[in-house]
């Protein structure tokens, strides 16, 4: 169904690296990038351009523009988002999302890889010594940095921010920090999430695209058609001391999204009980 076809990978952040690999050696595709693609219409890191639709909107939406500014039926995109881990509170965590559509085929295949792996951070600060130790902990040189004055804290009342993005030198950086601070009481500084600046955001998209390659190739046991994929997490794995349910994971849904076959496997964890220490009764 797939090989010998181009699909577009769109991005103009240089994904293509990670993600063109696994469709060319996986599925024997051919892979191209749009020209004059430009993702950034749909927000920024930053803020400057706010992100106004949900993620897995905005994948879409990216999808979409890159087929059609590459005039084909195939694309990849991936759309990642930062910020508190969904389970661990106060851990910081990277949530990649990867999106496949086949138009000649009426494909739509995701995958989301949430991992802690980031050095997703910001802070404000009004000394080198403060910015040099930011660096520091955030993987700098290798991975970049963004400085910008915040509004609030601007001298001139009419001062906009202005953002000075892939900073990897730092040289650079404590020039801009400089410049910066003759305006501002104090300098804002965060990681640069965008990919070709960030290797290890980088890895985490290629994982997503593993699990997104896994997707693809999982067919229907009734249609065939690729996509095959757990639609739902149900929980309820006994625990070992008292046999009763705990919030672990007992089976994962399959559901085809074309034919309607539905199929419950279990024991997916490659486990059939829970030790006592996940158990809200031996262990409330």
């Amino acid at each position: 169904m797939f090989e010998g076809r181009e699909i577009v990978i769109a991005t103009m952040h240089k994904k293509e690296e990670v993600i063109a690999p696994f469709f060319e050696q996986e599925l024997g595709m051919t892979c191209k990038v749009p020209s004059n693609f430009d993702s950034d219409v749909f927000g920024t890191f930053t803020q400057d351009i706010p992100r106004l639709d949900s993620p897995l909107d905005t994948l879409r939406k990216k999808a979409v523009l890159g087929m059609q500014k590459a005039s084909t039926d195939l694309v990849v995109a991936s759309e990642g988002s930062f910020g508190p881990h969904p389970s661990l509170f106060f851990v910081p965590a990277a949530d990649e999302m990867l999106i496949f559509i086949d138009r000649k085929n009426d494909l739509e295949i995701l995958a989301r890889e949430v991992s802690t792996e980031t050095n997703f951070s910001s802070a404000e600060v009004d000394t080198e010594e403060a910015l040099l130790k930011f660096a520091e902990q955030s993987l700098f040189p290798s991975h970049a940095l963004i400085l910008s004055n915040p509004i609030e804290n601007c001298t001139n009342p009419i001062e906009k921010p202005f953002f000075f993005k892939g900073i990897t030198s730092r040289e650079e950086l404590i020039d801009i920090y400089r410049d910066l601070r003759k305006k501002a009481k104090t300098v804002h500084v965060q990681t640069d999430m965008r990919a070709m600046y960030n290797p290890t955001r980088m890895k985490t998209i290629a994982k997503a695209c593993h699990k997104l390659i896994r997707n693809i190739v999982s067919q229907c046991p009734s249609c065939v058609t690729p996509g095959y994929n757990v639609t739902d997490v149900l929980d309820g794995l006994p625990c070992s001391s008292c046999g009763r349910p705990t919030k672990s994971t007992l089976a994962h849904q399959y559901v085809c999204r074309r034919c309607g076959h539905k199929e419950l496997k279990y024991f997916p964890n490659i486990k059939i009980e829970e030790d006592p220490t996940f158990c809200d009764y031996c262990n409330p």
